[in-house]
Formats: C-alpha cells, sequence, structure tokens
C-alpha cells in the first residue's frame, strides 16, 4: 500500500472515540476565541504557537499550481518538554516550549491535548516494528531512533468560507515527514491524488484513523514508500481536525535505510538531518509572519 497509493484506514488502533472528540472539541473551543486572545499565542521563532488563516502557499512538491493562499488556520503544538531538556536550552525549533492557552481561558486544554497527543504517541510507537519489518529489516530497528520523537501537530479549522479560484482549505502537498495519523472528520474535505493523477475522496470510516507516508520516510526509504500528494477542499460547514505527525529523533539522517539502497537502485535524495529536513520545509511553505521564510508571490 505505501509503494502504491501511501495512505491508509487502521481501526481497533486503542485510542478511544471520547477521547478523540474531546481533542477536537478543545480545538473548536481554541479557534472560537477572540482573535486578539488566538494572537497571543501567535507562532514565534521557536515555530509553536498560532498560525492564521492565508499564511500558507505549499511549493515544496509537485502537486499542484498553488497560487492562493490556504483557507485554514492552525495551532502547532509540538512534543511536551522540559525547560531544561538539551533541545530546549539549545533552542532548537519545534522541540518547545508549547504556547498553552490560559487555564482561565481553556480550562480543560492542556490536559485534554496532552492524553490524546500521549496516546497517539504510543500508537506511533507500536507501529514501528511493522514498518521495519515492511522494509525487511530487524523489527526492532526504528526504536533507538524515536526515543525523543520530534512529533508536531496542526491542530486546525477550515471555515465554511467560499474559495476563490485555485483556492483551497488546504492546497495540493505532501506531508514532511515519517507518518502523519488522523482521525476522520464526518465533515469531508480530504482528497488524495492517485499515480493515475486522478483526486480520490478520503471518505469517512467509523471510529478510523487515516495514516500516510511523508516525505522524509520517502527519503529514508529511497523511494520506495511514496509521499503521496492530498488536499482538503474548502468545506461547506466548519472543519475541526488534529492531525499528528509522528517523527524520528531531531539528529536522525535520511541516509536511504539498508534494505533500499544497492547497486542497482543508488541514493537518490540529499541526504539531511530530520530537523533541517523540517526547518526546510515550514520556511518554503509558511510566511514569515507565520514562522516560515516564504515570499509572498505577489513580491517574490
Amino acid at each position: 500500500m505505501q509503494e502504491e497509493i501511501g495512505f491508509y484506514y487502521i481501526i481497533n488502533h486503542g485510542i478511544s472515540r471520547d477521547l478523540i472528540d474531546a481533542a477536537i472539541e478543545q480545538v473548536r473551543l481554541l479557534h472560537g476565541l477572540p482573535m486578539e486572545e488566538k494572537l497571543k499565542l501567535k507562532v514565534d521563532e521557536r515555530t509553536t504557537g498560532y498560525v492564521p488563516i492565508k499564511s500558507t502557499i505549499y511549493v515544496t512538491a509537485d502537486a499542484g499550481d498553488n497560487s492562493q493562499y490556504d483557507l485554514n488556520e492552525n495551532y502547532r503544538i509540538v512534543r511536551d518538554r522540559s525547560e531544561d531538556h538539551p533541545s530546549v536550552i539549545a533552542g532548537r525549533r519545534f522541540t518547545g516550549p508549547n504556547k498553552w492557552p490560559s487555564a482561565e481561558i481553556l480550562p480543560d486544554f492542556k490536559t485534554v491535548m496532552l492524553q490524546y497527543y500521549a496516546a497517539m504517541e504510543a500508537l506511533g510507537h507500536s507501529m514501528l516494528p511493522l514498518y521495519a519489518l515492511a522494509l525487511d529489516l530487524p523489527s526492532d530497528y526504528f526504536d533507538e531512533l524515536f526515543t525523543d520523537p520530534t512529533w508536531l501537530t496542526r491542530n486546525v479549522h477550515y471555515p465554511a468560507t467560499k474559495p476563490e479560484d485555485n483556492q483551497f482549505g488546504i492546497s495540493p502537498h505532501t506531508d514532511h515527514g515519517f507518518i502523519t495519523m488522523l482521525p476522520i472528520s464526518k465533515v469531508p474535505g480530504l482528497e488524495v491524488k492517485t499515480q493515475a493523477g486522478d483526486w480520490m475522496t478520503a471518505d469517512y470510516v467509523e471510529d478510523a484513523l487515516i495514516v500516510n507516508s511523508g516525505d522524509f520516510l520517502k527519503k529514508w526509504t529511497n523511494g520506495r514508500f511514496i509521499a503521496t500528494p492530498h488536499r482538503v477542499i474548502a468545506p461547506k460547514e466548519e472543519r475541526y481536525i488534529s492531525a499528528f505527525f509522528y517523527n524520528p529523533n531531531w539528529d536522525v539522517r535520511s541516509e536511504p535505510l539498508p534494505s533500499c539502497v544497492n547497486e542497482d537502485h543508488p541514493a537518490q535524495f540529499e541526504v539531511t538531518s530530520f530537523l533541517d529536513h523540517l526547518c526546510n520545509y515550514v520556511d518554503r511553505n509558511y510566511k514569515k509572519s507565520s514562522g516560515g521564510e516564504a515570499k509572498d508571490p505577489a513580491v517574490s
């Protein structure tokens, strides 16, 4: 499946419907705050926090002629680390500290979201042996590479806004990392591009998560596991999701896995650390005012 479409559903994953619903409700409440409250939590040089609507035009994948800013606002939360964590002390991007909304405003937000993220991280870790075996590697191959995973989340509101021509809730793109895990929303919008070039709707499946490969896994597998373009059509009703991007430690490098490179299939991608790979992805797709380095196409 990862060699043909790059997306699949999982059920019986162990994360309760009540916990998923509670997390999505907290995302809804956060985006319902007055704009002045959300802007107090705006994304900064550490690249955590609130990202306003129309902050992205995706250019890192040949997935579409993206020319309009995306119609979503999101709140980026990363793996919660202590103030004395080496990556926090070093000031590495995407390693915290997080910006949490005030308990006076959203009293349950941090508690619920940390419970949800802990469950998602545990699920991601439980899947590592499956990926190792699928790639003809020892089942514990990835264990030491995910001891402090650089996971991050996009907690997104897609407003029911009429798009302009060639404008999307999120424009055609591929994800950045190892795998993405996403509880399916009953509000439609997600579409996946087949290798034939057709857009296929990701239908709602009760209690399922959808999982897809990202660009780093594509690099790691030397192109064997594909990162499939996808997009979200601007919805006709308010849509809220929490996407969980499960990634290796910040210093893991993208040299092809030993089972994915040989004389007949030499390495085909530039080798980078995961953190450099992630920073390049965000800097090219996000405006400076939203934690990246991308220029407005009107002035570039």
